[in-house]
């Protein structure tokens, strides 16, 4: 079988459409043959990790993901014993766990709404649900007692993303680049009382973490999850989010000077997407600002050509975690085997000699580690980075971000 057809594959595409991508990308760039070395990376790497399991390319796809799962269970209990054996669910000790990240984390700087003007949008569009349940009249008197910061952390997960799209989100239609300022992006931990208004949303993600772009704000919530491998999931978590800040940071520089600065900030908090099919621009590669498989595995767009700045994040992501896992002395080895896995996987047979796909994605593993008794398997961040492999391949990593943020409000990189 040829790489293209396996990593059609993989990827869930005609094996002939797939072709037909990189016979394009070959004319465009003068290459060829990088299907076939990223096929070849991709064995490579993944018989390596086999290797260090015991296993091999024959093993069965249910004895690889058992052994991903109880590697991930592992370390995540050999970084937790050397971070001191933090409490999640205790402000205390995720307070401890920030300290670690702020300490390995060198640049924080980005371009950030300020304070005072997220507070005037706040006080013209009063959170009602948050100042009903902590007892409030209005914003003012909430904002003399209450910390900022915690306040709009709550509006993720208490006034709900319908009314942060529909009600609060319009508002920044007024914003002008005098509104925004440098400063560091800040990783905080909510008080206490914020955790049974928080439940409800860090049961449907899964995470006690979340953060607001624009802002520049990183947000834990000490809740008990009672889920194994929490640690590496909520640091892996904690890193992502900060490339993502980090990356739109860029994106508001980017378009700071340019015509319709709010509408285009409006467009990129939104994650918004292409939605129809343009036949006319059929070379073009898609730019997809979230996971799509989340809401439907199916959606159209998966099976186009696409990058994903999602999975740049989780890439950089990686890269910290395993970087930041590495410099605690006995634990090299063990988080080494992580690095560079995010795009990497392959199908292998089940008892019943059915083929399924297995991830070797940190991120992917470590979700299928919450339901792992059920065997879900979480596959949409693996299969995003290869979209993503494909692209740098041809370009570069680096390319491929300048094209993101160049072509994202357009939602679409041409070639033509």
């Amino acid at each position: 079988m040829e790489a293209y057809e396996k990593i059609a594959k993989i990827l869930r595409v005609d094996k002939h459409y797939l072709k037909k991508i990189e016979e394009n990308l070959d004319r465009l760039t003068g290459k060829s043959g990088v299907f076939d070395k990223i096929y070849k990376e991709n064995n490579d790497l993944m018989v390596d990790r086999l290797n260090r399991l015991g296993l091999d390319i024959n093993s069965g796809a249910n004895e690889i993901f058992k052994a991903l799962i109880a590697k991930i269970d592992k370390n995540d209990r050999q970084l937790s014993k050397v971070l001191g054996d933090p409490c999640h669910y205790q402000k205390a000790g995720c307070v401890k766990i920030i300290e670690e990240v702020n300490n390995f984390i060198k640049d924080k700087k980005g371009l950030f709404l300020k304070k005072e003007k997220f507070v005037e949008l706040l006080s013209e569009n009063p959170p009602v649900k948050i100042l009903q349940a902590l007892g409030y009249k209005n914003v003012s008197l909430m904002m003399e007692k209450e910390d900022w910061r915690q306040v709009a952390s709550a509006l993720r997960f208490f006034e709900g993303m319908s009314w942060m799209n529909e009600v609060f989100l319009p508002n920044y239609k007024k914003l002008k680049k005098d509104d925004f300022e440098y400063r560091d992006l800040e990783i905080i931990v909510l008080d206490d009382k914020w955790q049974n208004l928080a439940k409800k949303f860090v049961e449907k993600k899964y995470h006690n973490i979340s953060h607001l772009k624009e802002l520049g704000i990183i947000f834990v919530i000490p809740i008990l999850l009672n889920i194994p491998g929490e640690l590496i999931r909520s640091l892996a978590l904690i890193f992502h989010y900060y490339n993502e800040v980090r990356f739109y940071s860029s994106l508001f520089e980017f378009f700071l000077e340019k015509e319709n600065f709010s509408g285009n900030l409006i467009s990129l908090l939104r994650g918004d997407v292409i939605e129809e099919k343009n036949e006319k621009r059929d070379g073009d590669w898609l730019i997809i600002q979230r996971y799509l498989a989340k809401d439907d595995e199916n959606d159209w767009r998966l099976f186009e050509p696409h990058v994903n700045p999602e999975a740049l994040h989780w890439e950089r992501a990686e890269r910290m975690f395993v970087n930041f896992a590495k410099s605690f002395d006995g634990l090299k080895e063990e988080f080494e085997f992580w690095a560079g896995l995010n795009w990497v996987g392959e199908y292998f047979k089940t008892e019943a000699g059915v083929d399924v796909l297995v991830s070797f994605n940190l991120v992917d593993t470590s979700m299928s580690l919450v339901k792992s008794k059920e065997m879900i398997k979480y596959l949409y961040h693996h299969q995003e980075s290869l979209w993503n492999k494909i692209y740098c391949e041809y370009f570069s990593e680096e390319i491929m971000e300048k094209n993101i943020v160049e072509n994202i409000i357009k939602k679409s990189i041409s070639f033509s």
